[in-house]
């Protein structure tokens, strides 16, 4: 089985890497808009199935693509990437001093058309910021690539997350455990390198 990623995100990648599977990235634009009857996980995970089907016709029969998408929701408004600085800066003063969640949407397609989709939540609390705070992050870190404005690994992570209830790793876009545990019985065996 061979495993395809499709993500552009730094993060994605490194996370594939330290859990020690081998893939290759490729690489398609898709529309991320989605229906507007959707709510929280399900729009997560409507996004992650819907990039993968982009893929069905070229998928060889040994190959297996992974697509995810990870949103934020402030209860029931999605919080996807800012447009600019400005509305960057306007989520993050939404989400300051409250609790939000992060919700991943993954697919898994193989070339013979099996397919999976799963999503995972994550609580994130964060304290109250300042302006002056909020202003430095997205100057300094330019977080347009990050739903709801934000990258728990980044400064702001560090500064400002007080407590999560779930995977850290669901907030920075993959939830690996069960990636690993989805691609395993995908695969029929285990995943260890031998």
């Amino acid at each position: 089985m061979n495993l395809v990623l499709a993500s552009n995100s730094p993060r994605r990648r490194q996370l594939l890497t330290d859990l020690g599977l081998h893939y290759t990235v490729r690489l398609q634009e898709v529309d991320e808009s989605y229906p507007e009857h959707l709510r929280r996980a399900e729009v997560a995970e409507y996004l992650a199935a819907y990039k993968a089907a982009a893929y069905r016709a070229t998928l060889a029969p040994d190959e297996v693509v992974l697509t995810a998408d990870t949103i934020v929701c402030l209860d029931d408004d999605v919080l996807n990437k800012p447009a600019d600085p400005a509305e960057a800066v306007r989520m993050l003063q939404r989400l300051q001093g409250r609790s939000h969640d992060v919700f991943t949407g993954v697919c898994l397609l193989t070339g013979t058309g099996q397919q999976v989709v799963f999503s995972d939540q994550t609580r994130v609390y964060f304290r109250s910021l300042s302006d002056s705070e909020i202003e430095f992050y997205v100057r300094q870190y330019q977080p347009l690539d990050k739903a709801g404005a934000y990258g728990a690994q980044d400064w702001i992570g560090m500064v400002a997350v007080t407590r999560l209830e779930g995977s850290y790793f669901n907030v920075m876009g993959l939830p690996v455990h069960r990636v690993w545990e989805e691609l395993t019985k995908l695969a029929g065996t285990d995943l260890l390198p031998h």
